[in-house]
């Protein structure tokens, strides 16, 4: 989950009298992308953005909805930016409880749902007119979706989130994203790529490719062909990874694609072979959710585990550098030892790299609440510890494997000199995803190195979680 715990710092509008705007973004990767376009539509309007509740002249709180537990931290957010600022807006997923919000927050402006730009931004006017005159009224009206023109960023500058489409059309039993965000709702393909083409002109060195379901993109379109570059391009998932592959940046390098929220339909067999060739980062997110024939059925997923496995197999016989991670919920609603132990089993053949778990809980609204052998808390516990112990053994076994080999690393972070003048460095290797996998420590690496550069590592050590190591061109 990325929390902004306090307004997130932005690039002011220096305007004089322009009244100020402070931000938590709580959620998911898509809903941070919200909340930049939000930001970005607000600062064309002639606001300028706070760092601080102290500063803002109204305070938006982007709000999670997923789970019971994601709702009770934006409540808490919420609480948190009436009690330090008392100007506040409420929008997101938990928008549309907005009776739950007022009963606990009467003080609230507006309360808006998830995907209404206009709706947040017109509450911002009202509660906090903007500032007008020649220099702001000159400014064309822009679209919030053109984040790519100008537009706010919440990630650091070498990496980029890049959302292709809203919405979902499954309808898994312990999920209510279909009501919170509606169905798939795909962009067309040439604006997709206009926007990354300008992310990586400006500075991007990784796009994060992120949607409800990424395999399913331009479904809804029917697959539609748009001009691009003097060509017609479809708006499918394996075009769109061709094409963003081909962007370089200004240095001529290409920049890291790595594709989120993948479900294994067939034609994601034709993606592996651009990762072998280098055109798109060897790195799948695939929510499997779960592997027993059971459970799958019950939460309304394919029950196609045996199929997977072979592909898994056949994908990692083209792409051996392939990186998959995925999801586990454990505790679902008639879950028995015997399915819980085919999970067990079937990671042992997965060999997945990277692995998150959690713990069923019910959500208003979903389907699954009224499935019957519910199971203990103190079971779902339980399972849960035993599932983290066989993911991080399977985890610290493919890193080990690494020791010895040099990895291109994406650099995140660089820090200050120790007492001895040594400087460390903390970055990525393409099987690790900001936020929620791994990273790469270094040591030794030159005051000139920057974050968002691609540097070669030769691997030294390795844990459960992380790689150690050291520039290739350093190594001693």
């Amino acid at each position: 989950m990325t929390v902004a715990k306090s307004p997130t710092p932005v690039e002011p509008l220096q305007i004089a009298g322009a009244p100020k705007v402070g931000m938590v973004s709580l959620g998911c990767p898509k809903a941070l992308v919200d909340s930049e376009r939000i930001l970005t539509k607000l600062r064309a309007d002639g606001y300028a953005m706070s760092g601080d509740y102290a500063g803002a002249d109204v305070v938006l709180v982007n709000t999670c909805g997923f789970l019971d537990s994601a709702k009770e931290e934006s409540l808490a957010a919420i609480g948190e930016a009436i009690a330090e600022n008392g100007r506040v807006i409420v929008t997101g997923c938990m928008g549309n409880e907005a009776e739950a919000i007022r009963a606990r927050f009467p003080d609230v402006l507006a309360v808006t749902g998830a995907h209404q730009y206009e709706a947040v931004v017109e509450a911002v006017h009202e509660a906090a007119p903007a500032a007008r005159g020649p220099f702001v009224d000159l400014v064309p009206p822009r679209n919030p979706d053109a984040i790519e023109d100008g537009g706010i960023k919440l990630t650091p500058r070498h990496y980029s989130y890049l959302k292709i489409s809203e919405g979902c059309n499954h309808a898994c039993s312990f999920c209510i994203i279909p009501q919170l965000r509606g169905p798939l709702s795909s962009r067309r393909i040439d604006a997709v790529l206009r926007e990354a083409e300008k992310l990586v002109a400006a500075g991007t060195r990784e796009l994060l490719v992120i949607s409800q379901d990424t395999s399913a993109y331009g479904l809804d379109l029917g697959h539609a062909e748009y001009p691009w570059k003097g060509r017609q391009v479809r708006t499918h998932m394996t075009d769109l990874a061709r094409e963003l592959g081909a962007l370089r940046t200004p240095e001529g390098i290409p920049p890291w694609v790595r594709l989120h929220y993948v479900y294994p339909y067939p034609h994601v067999e034709a993606v592996i072979p651009l990762m072998a060739e280098g055109l798109v980062t060897p790195y799948l997110d695939i929510p499997f959710q779960h592997a027993a024939p059971n459970v799958l059925r019950a939460m309304k997923r394919p029950a196609n585990e045996a199929r997977v496995l072979e592909r898994l197999k056949a994908w990692r016989a083209i792409c051996p550098d392939l990186a998959i991670r995925s999801s586990f919920v454990v505790g679902f609603p008639g879950e028995t030892e015997a399915d819980f132990q085919y999970l067990l089993d079937w990671l042992d053949e997965a060999q997945l790299d990277r692995v998150g778990a959690f713990r069923f809980e019910p959500v208003a609204g979903a389907a699954a609440n009224t499935l019957p052998d519910a199971v203990p808390e103190a079971v779902k516990e339980e399972r849960y510890a035993r599932l983290m112990d066989k993911t991080e053994a399977i985890s610290a076994a493919r890193l080990a494997a690494k020791l010895g080999r040099t990895l291109p690393v994406i650099i995140d972070e660089v820090g200050e000199p120790d007492e001895d003048g040594d400087i460390g460095a903390t970055g990525r290797s393409q099987a690790d995803a900001p936020e929620i996998d791994g990273a790469v420590f270094l040591r030794d690496v030159p005051a000139s190195l920057q974050p968002g550069a691609i540097v070669p590592v030769l691997i030294e050590d390795a844990d459960a979680h992380d790689l150690f190591g050291v520039i290739a061109s350093h190594a001693r």
